[in-house]
């Protein structure tokens, strides 16, 4: 493993030069179809860059530029809030717009920092030249469908290799951590706060834990457990999703009459099974795109973390076409026609980039795809829709270099407001209460009965909202409870 300086290792300053930051700010909008831009500017934000060390090992090395924005408070300036939505690899840059609305009236009192990480959106990107949106992807029904998708995941990461190899040892969690406090020094801010959602929540905590003292009031909304953190995340959810989709099986049983789907939760599943297993024998045909035993998991699994009406709706609606395409050839409707699009296309290479190499570059993973075969054939039964996606081979056991530190363990006394559902399908509520064991000091409100990865600002649940909002405003965690 490649040494880094000690001081780089806990964070803290490690050269002159780098000591004070600056960020150069300006309007947001770079042309007439940045839309997201133009928001931003009517908001009254504003945009600036800011250089990091690429490698902190080597402060005064190359740098890389980190695209960040700011809604000023314009009420009683509580301080500067970063902000961040998960992926990991999302995007920030347009954040502010919508946590501003969401924190009502905490939103005025903070300046609400959007932060593209490194090698996001506007900051220096990284891309491998993907052909499709490249993980997770489905093992399909049999052994010749896992070999297939395997030589698919290990091109990716060989694309990777050649194609943004001098970044792949830079790109992990520990680094982000680095760039939000030297983000926090260019603001001037003795301390900041953070708001984090989905894998957003264990960037919280490394920050939490490499940069101690440093935090004013941080939110971790559907939170990671920092122990299983890594590629193989998704292997664990299996069952909670299983169970969502029986839950919408339910929901569209109860409306045969606009979806014909089934009138009972078996038929609908017999549906959904059916879809299963003409894609895996034959493909579906929806518009220009082909889809297979690979593919169509994964789109019966990337709408399903939401049990609002009309999330379930639109999800039915996918289903429908789906269902459809299993009797011949059909056309998507839109919903389904921009999921395909970013799945299959090019188009998201950038995103799904950053999103692999991150993974990749926090925690290694065996690199033996006979373990993966035998730990999806093993739960082909239990989790018979999801077993071959959640369980699949991902490109980090091909990835072509090896992580540069080990992963940060978790254990502080800093405070936080931990903010869970108790059925998310995505990071599922054992998560939510590993975490709070490593952060003793924090505090946890639970939302009953929801199927939501998201809750503050997202599931409408006033409850939620309210405490979440009492804490920024005040300062002053609440007790453990549930709403």
């Amino acid at each position: 493993m490649k040494l880094l300086l000690v001081l780089a290792l806990l964070g803290a300053p490690v050269s002159t030069s780098a000591e004070h930051p600056q960020i150069d700010w300006h309007h947001c909008q770079l042309n007439a179809a940045d839309t997201e831009g133009a928001a931003l500017d009517e908001a009254g934000a504003e945009c600036g860059e800011l250089k990091v060390p690429l490698d902190y090992g080597r402060p005064d090395g190359p740098q890389i530029t980190l695209a960040l924005s700011r809604l000023k408070a314009t009420g009683d300036r509580i301080g500067a809030m970063v902000l961040n939505d998960g992926g990991p690899g999302g995007p920030g840059l347009g954040m502010p717009l919508r946590l501003r609305t969401a924190m009502k009236a905490a939103g005025t009192r903070y300046d609400l920092i959007g932060l593209d990480p490194r090698f996001v959106g506007r900051s220096t990107p990284i891309d491998c030249k993907l052909p499709f949106a490249a993980w997770p992807w489905a093992g399909g029904a049999d052994r010749s469908s896992f070999e297939r998708v395997d030589r698919q995941v290990a091109d990716i990461a060989a694309r990777c290799g050649a194609n943004a190899g001098r970044y792949l040892p830079y790109v992990n969690t520990r680094n982000t951590a680095r760039d939000i406090d030297r983000v926090r020094i260019a603001l001037g801010e003795q301390k900041i706060s953070y708001l984090g959602y989905s894998y957003g929540t264990y960037l919280g905590s490394v920050y939490l834990q490499m940069f101690p003292g440093r935090t004013d009031r941080v939110v971790l909304d559907g939170p990671m457990d920092p122990e299983r953190y890594s590629a193989r995340l998704l292997r664990t959810v299996g069952p909670a999703n299983e169970a969502a989709l029986r839950a919408w099986a339910s929901w569209a049983a109860a409306r045969d009459a606009t979806y014909h789907l089934g009138a009972t939760p078996s038929r609908v599943m017999a549906s959904v099974d059916r879809i299963l297993r003409v894609a895996a024998r034959d493909g579906l045909r929806i518009g220009k795109y082909e889809l297979d035993d690979g593919s169509v998991p994964l789109v019966l699994f990337g709408p399903l973390a939401d049990d609002r009406d009309a999330a379930r709706a639109t999800y039915a609606g996918i289903v429908r076409t789906l269902l459809d395409a299993t009797y011949g050839p059909v056309e998507p409707g839109p919903e389904l026609g921009g999921f395909l699009e970013g799945l299959l296309t090019p188009a998201l290479s950038q995103l799904a980039s950053a999103q692999i190499a991150i993974v990749c570059g926090d925690r290694a993973v065996p690199r033996d795809r006979q373990v993966y075969w035998r730990d999806i054939q093993a739960h082909r039964r239990t989790e018979p829709h999801f077993a071959s996606l959640t369980r699949m081979t991902s490109p980090c056991a091909y990835w072509p270099v090896q992580p540069q530190e080990p992963p940060t363990r978790i254990a502080n006394s800093e405070p936080a407001l931990i903010v869970a559902a108790d059925g998310d399908p995505r990071t599922i509520y054992s998560y939510a209460t590993a975490l709070q064991k490593h952060l003793p000091n924090a505090r946890m409100v639970t939302l009953k009965g929801a199927r939501k990865h998201g809750i503050f600002g997202e599931y409408g649940n006033t409850c939620v909202d309210d405490k979440v909002i009492a804490y920024l405003l005040t300062g002053r965690l609440p007790a453990d409870q549930t709403c």
